[in-house]
């Protein structure tokens, strides 16, 4: 009869399944390449927001861990910070885009609160299957809230990038770097374009910044920053507003996280159904233990797929190691100070194409469900969010104010079974 957790069994060469392992060297060195893939986007929301990204990458650590006990070591999968809550976070504290956020407690609030409700779905998605999950959010709809999101966030990056023409040139060069890295590297470097084209703009600003007046890059904190000690925790605060603002975002969440499911099912050539509940509970609480400390609400990860897709190692134990390398990292106030290096013209050309992609995602979506423009009920549908999303409406509802993000999904999820139900009548 089989255990909880699998029998790793030992392999050394070809694909390595979930329930399959690497020498004990090697699942380490695969669960460092790892945290590379991952690194770059888990630092990238957190500074967005505001937050710190030495806490966001311990609690990634922790999630990462959580998720593997959860889900009884069977499903291989990093979580680290997600994106989708950058609009609201900062529509909740109103963060001007720079600088540790003032109102971080009460982000965490609306945080933890959606990782309960998310964590709620994956226990009703346990007891009954996800066929409801994909008829209340089809691909039409789900792509509608992706472009949403994407758009919703052009303010920021806009704000970010547009200090003087200096900062303008850097953010577009910062965009050609990841662009091209994209595009032409190979190998690993290809699957880390964040990461390395945001490297080689750093090096440029570094190096020309005092000639264009300004600011330098300042290591004086990073040479004073302690090697070892406790990241800087911070605890939540609940208000209704915010969480308002927050926990519709669950809802991006279980489409993102079903997704990716899906697809290391295909990977792998196993139906992970079985695992699907777990998955969003196990996303669910770490979001919500992440909240609890000042970490960023956290979801599977599409850049640590793309490593498995590489390397052909699937095995959960290799996530193990990862996120034990990531909470180690947490501990090193000296690695949060190099991020805190980074120049706002580099974050914001960063920003530029990662919530650029945000959108173009949903085209991704539309394409791979054949999903019919011809009909009038998904044109008007992706035509609503869209604007809303774009345009940022909020809506006061009983005294409070839901934020662009949600409007556009409530609106996407409405007006597309309203319509459904007319056609179908």
């Amino acid at each position: 009869m089989a255990g909880y957790f699998p029998n790793w069994t030992l392999k050394t060469s070809g694909d390595v399944m979930p329930d399959e392992r690497l020498p004990a060297g090697q699942t380490v060195i695969a669960g460092l390449q790892h945290v590379v893939a991952m690194f770059g986007s888990t630092v990238l929301a957190p500074i967005l927001m505001g937050f710190d990204p030495n806490v966001a990458i311990f609690f990634s650590g922790v999630a990462t861990l959580l998720f593997f006990v959860i889900t009884g070591g069977r499903l291989p999968s990093y979580l680290g910070s997600s994106f989708a809550f950058i609009g609201v976070v900062i529509a909740a504290t109103g963060y001007s885009g720079s600088g540790p956020n003032l109102n971080l407690p009460v982000a965490l609030g609306g945080i933890i609160a959606c990782g309960a409700v998310y964590a709620l779905i994956g226990l009703i998605v346990q007891g009954v299957g996800t066929r409801w999950i994909e008829k209340l959010l089809p691909p039409v709809v789900t792509g509608a809230v992706v472009a949403a999101i994407g758009l919703n966030l052009t303010a920021v990056a806009m704000n970010m990038i547009s200090a003087s023409p200096y900062t303008k040139w850097i953010a577009l060069f910062t965009v050609i770097a990841v662009a091209l890295v994209a595009v032409y590297g190979r190998g690993l470097a290809q699957r880390l374009p964040v990461l390395i084209g945001g490297l080689a703009a750093y090096v440029l600003y570094a190096a020309t910044a005092s000639s264009f007046g300004a600011p330098p890059v300042d290591f004086g904190k990073v040479a004073a920053a302690a090697w070892f000690g406790l990241p800087n925790f911070v605890a939540p605060v609940f208000e209704a507003k915010a969480i308002a603002l927050i926990v519709p975002v669950a809802i991006i969440l279980v489409a993102e996280n079903l997704g990716h499911i899906k697809g290391i099912s295909v990977m792998t050539g196993r139906n992970l159904d079985n695992l699907i509940g777990r998955g969003f509970f196990a996303d669910g609480v770490g979001t919500m233990i992440a909240g609890s400390g000042g970490g960023t609400g956290v979801t599977t990860y599409a850049e640590n797929m793309g490593v498995m897709a590489v390397t052909r190692v699937y095995s959960t134990l290799v996530f193990v190691a990862a996120g034990v390398i990531a909470l180690l990292l947490g501990f090193s106030p000296k690695f949060g100070a190099v991020i805190g290096t980074i120049p706002v013209a580099v974050l914001g050309g960063l920003a530029v194409v990662v919530f650029g992609l945000i959108a173009a995602t949903a085209g991704r979506i539309w394409v791979e469900n054949k999903v019919n423009f011809a009909e009038p009920k998904n044109l008007l549908t992706v035509a609503t969010a869209l604007i809303l999303g774009a345009g940022d409406l909020k809506l006061p509802i009983f005294g409070y104010e839901l934020g662009g993000i949600g409007t556009a999904t409530f609106a996407a999820i409405a007006l597309y079974h309203l319509l459904d139900r007319r056609q179908a009548a």
